[in-house]
């Protein structure tokens, strides 16, 4: 699942997947099928951004229930092979996701929605970085720029699959999303592993990869609320206090953090859960959005 940045992001993502706490589904009376819808719409944008970036078209329609075609769709300038080749295995994985839970949910599955991944990246870079970068930032234009898109992706996919699993009531559903997790957990180990190799590498917008990656993670506490509430679910790759390195954002006894479906739409939406807008320019799809 599977470039400085953002925001608050993204946010990113996978974005991936579904995060929500069991009271709140409950309360909502949200059914398995909405919470897989909510992944499915994250998925889409995860499927998007990497199939654009190593294949340079958009998801087939085929898989994306003949949802808009994504702005800003294009092939990233790829110049490490491995890096070319990870890249490839990812947005096969993500690819396969999206038809996964549209074959699992048959004819309650949603269409894509439309999705941003072009302009969107600007602005959560802008918001990550405060400031008004020029060139405007996209994920497109090297390797490294490219592993710091999908940094907002994965880590918030993570989170938002941890978030849902205790809300489903079929437990085949609920195993489904926990292999999904997996996934998008495994991605995200090793974007972060990249972006640790690569963080005192300055880019030209004058700052290293550290600052910019760290960035992205206080931006994404900040729009989920997090910051706010004096807690701390999210974190970048360095840690100045202590001068270590950070593989894996986890809480005092090594868990992953969880978020919650408003929590998801805030950073993915660059904003607030209640106005579309960022990655999503019209909202989601399905009754979780």
């Amino acid at each position: 699942m599977k470039a400085v940045c953002i925001l608050a992001l993204l946010g990113l993502l996978a974005l991936s997947a579904p995060a929500a706490d069991a009271r709140q589904l409950k309360q909502a009376a949200i059914t398995d099928a909405d919470i897989l819808n909510f992944a499915l719409n994250l998925e889409c944008l995860e499927g998007h951004f990497y199939h654009c970036a190593v294949y340079g078209t958009p998801l087939p329609t085929s898989i994306t229930g003949n949802g808009p075609a994504p702005i800003g769709c294009q092939a990233a300038n790829f110049t490490n092979d491995d890096i070319y080749s990870l890249a490839m295995d990812v947005a096969n994985n993500e690819m396969a996701h999206v038809a996964y839970l549209r074959t699992a949910l048959g004819n309650a599955s949603v269409a894509c929605p439309l999705v941003n991944i072009g302009s969107a990246f600007a602005a959560a870079a802008n918001a990550a970085l405060n400031t008004t970068l020029s060139p405007p930032f996209t994920p497109y234009t090297n390797d490294l720029f490219f592993l710091h898109g999908a940094f907002i992706f994965e880590d918030v996919g993570v989170t938002a699959y941890k978030g849902a699993l205790t809300s489903f009531t079929s437990s085949s559903n609920m195993l489904a999303a926990a292999g999904i997790m997996a996934v998008e957990a495994y991605h995200a180990g090793y974007i972060r592993t990249a972006l640790i190799q690569n963080g005192d590498v300055v880019t030209p917008y004058g700052v290293n990869v550290t600052t910019i990656v760290n960035a992205i993670a206080t931006a994404r506490e900040t729009l989920d609320g997090s910051v706010a509430a004096g807690t701390t679910d999210d974190e970048g790759i360095y840690n100045a206090t202590t001068g270590d390195f950070i593989l894996t954002p986890v809480d005092s006894n090594a868990v992953a953090f969880s978020r919650t479906p408003t929590q998801v739409l805030d950073i993915v939406y660059l904003g607030s859960s209640t106005t579309p807008g960022g990655f999503f320019p019209n909202g989601l799809n399905g009754n979780i959005k």
